[in-house]
């Protein structure tokens, strides 16, 4: 018995040498230097190029091997904030491996990295009361299927208790997620902070999700309606008249705004579209040859905001869109900021949003 063990330890030994040989090195990576300056790194010993892109960049950057098949850059220091970025391997588009934090989206692989400012920004995670995160499942009668919710309740919140809070319906962009607002737009932190500072009225955000293809994308406007806005007022104590329920959204989450807030003013007392993207059938539907009584919807929405970014590649089509409202004597305030079509802006439209709404 004692020989084949003999026979048999020189194997296992070569075997598990064979995988901490093809195991690759640890890497840290980005590594988020004092100055702000970012290091990337990637492991891809036979890869013939690896280059770093993203929001941070103006444009994308090689990075150089080493000797362990390590490649690496070091760009210089870049504006406190959060921003998507990927490798680009011999023309394969990836997520950084070494990398928790992930974009939650449909269509890119990328992740995030968080450039923290040398005063808290309002996206942080601060020393403050937190609010909660909840998982939640829905039937949608309209879509016939169990669906998804992100729901955020404030510090403080009790589900037994006497209090009842106002709630923002808060919307995605195309091809994102219904996690897309926590993992990169830090909604449920931005609502901790304003919340703390007493700039933000304590509410509930829920978060749907946005994508219902293969059925036709209307069929959303119905979802919010028949089946999301009930199963919150039949799961959370929330106040249920419109001037305590908002509705918010970016990009295409914009455009699903206009459509879910103004075809139903009597619902919804705040408007919120950041960037909206209105390109789609059931705007042009719902406001190509639109008559609307103008003093009554100025009367029932307490307030009406549109977003964009100068250099956001939807600029143009947002302020037809404002003129349009206007000629149509709809009540509607503006944001106009610098930057392009990015959750970098978003996270600033929520902020806004949320010091206005609920007051």
């Amino acid at each position: 018995m004692m020989k084949r063990w003999y026979c048999i330890l020189p194997v296992l030994l070569l075997a598990g040498n064979a995988t901490l040989a093809q195991r690759p090195p640890s890497i840290n990576s980005p590594e988020v230097k004092a100055d702000h300056s970012i290091t990337f790194r990637y492991y891809a010993r036979n890869a013939q190029s690896v280059i770093v892109k993203g929001e941070l960049l103006t444009a994308p950057v090689p990075m150089t091997k080493d000797t362990a098949g390590i490649w690496s850059v070091t760009v210089p220091p870049v504006k406190p904030d959060i921003y998507p970025y990927s490798f680009v391997v011999d023309n394969v588009e990836l997520a950084d491996p070494n990398n928790t934090l992930i974009f939650a989206n449909e269509r890119f692989k990328r992740s995030i990295v968080d450039i923290p400012g040398n005063e808290p920004l309002v996206h942080a995670l601060q020393n403050v009361p937190h609010g909660k995160l909840s998982y939640r499942y829905y039937t949608s009668t309209t879509l016939g299927a169990t669906r998804t919710l992100l729901v955020y309740t404030p510090p403080g919140f009790m589900a037994n208790g006497t209090t009842k809070y106002p709630v923002l319906y808060l919307i995605h962009g195309g091809s994102d997620t219904e996690e897309t607002w926590t993992k990169v737009g830090r909604a449920h932190f931005i609502a901790d902070n304003l919340i703390a500072k007493k700039l933000a009225t304590p509410m509930i955000i829920v978060m749907p999700y946005g994508n219902v293809r293969p059925r036709p994308m209307p069929d959303f406007t119905r979802d919010m309606i028949d089946d999301i806005i009930p199963f919150i007022q039949s799961n959370y104590p929330v106040l249920t008249d419109s001037k305590h329920r908002a509705v918010a959204g970016f990009s295409v989450g914009g455009g699903q705004t206009l459509n879910i807030g103004l075809t139903n003013t009597d619902k919804f007392g705040y408007i919120a579209a950041y960037a909206p993207y209105t390109a789609t059938e059931e705007f042009q539907k719902n406001f190509s040859n639109w008559s609307p009584d103008a003093g009554k919807i100025n009367a029932q929405v307490k307030l009406f905001t549109i977003s964009v970014g100068t250099e956001d590649f939807l600029f143009e089509s947002v302020k037809k869109n404002l003129a349009m409202f206007k000629e149509k004597n709809i009540r509607v305030k503006s944001y106009i900021v610098p930057g392009g079509h990015t959750w970098m802006n978003c996270k600033q439209y929520l902020a806004t949003t949320l010091q206005e709404i609920f007051k």
